[in-house]
């Protein structure tokens, strides 16, 4: 879980721990975190919690925001971040426990092994294996006795990518939340829920699609064997 400290002058004036799925930031005395200043727009930007991944999201504030000195849209935040809103600085903290996945990058073509994601590469679903130049498209096995053990031991849900250099590979959902996709690009996560699996737009000016038809909503259900296609990866959802 992340938290926020914000300071202006050096002076740190409040720590926030990120608990809600969205945490609004600006002038207005309804925002979650309240800066009363000028420099500050009403409705400045919005933090966005996608299971151990936070967003910040600039919300046409008349100052900009801005991530260790450069001005940003819409940025995945990490470890010891800097986000400046006119002269207050907030430092982005993270506490690395729980029973969230962090993004599975995705990065088409090329021949490079693919980045480690907390538990080694991805294996593959074809006899041979070997690297698929797609990135790090995995997930980190839970550990007996930890939060999420019981999942990891009896998962009951996999996506399995189509097309491109990674075909054939399967990711098992054993985490609460798992995202995927390319940070800057377009992100979306799966949701693991006592009822199903949800599927969501996170990041990305143009939406990802469930069997063609894009996501309209917050989130839909996915049902076995539906086909997502984000960033140009179609990957299909199968129940186990």
């Amino acid at each position: 879980m992340g938290k926020l400290v914000v300071s202006l002058d050096g002076v740190v004036i409040k720590e926030v721990q990120l608990t809600k799925d969205k945490t609004t930031l600006g002038r207005r005395p309804y925002n979650d975190i309240v800066i009363d200043n000028l420099a500050v727009s009403g409705e400045h930007a919005v933090l966005q919690m996608v299971g151990a991944d936070v967003f910040i999201e600039d919300l046409n504030s008349t100052n900009g925001t801005y991530i260790n000195g450069k001005a940003i849209k819409k940025q995945l935040l990490s470890h010891n971040d800097t986000v400046e809103i006119g002269k207050y600085k907030i430092k982005y903290l993270v506490d690395d426990s729980g029973e969230y996945e962090k993004t599975m990058i995705m990065r088409p073509g090329g021949g490079a092994p693919p980045p480690y994601v907390s538990g080694g590469p991805l294996s593959s679903g074809r006899p041979g294996g070997g690297s698929s130049g797609f990135g790090g498209l995995g997930q980190a096995p839970a550990t007996a006795g930890a939060p999420g053990a019981a999942a990891a031991a009896a998962p009951a849900a996999i996506i399995k990518v189509l097309n491109g250099a990674a075909a054939g590979r399967e990711v098992t959902l054993t985490k609460v939340v798992t995202t995927v996709g390319k940070p800057g690009v377009q992100v979306a996560s799966i949701t693991r829920r006592p009822t199903g699996y949800a599927f969501a737009h996170v990041e990305g000016a143009q939406r990802p699609s469930v069997n063609g038809v894009p996501l309209a909503g917050d989130s839909v259900p996915l049902r076995n064997g539906d086909v997502i296609e984000l960033a140009g990866t179609q990957m299909q959802f199968i129940f186990r």
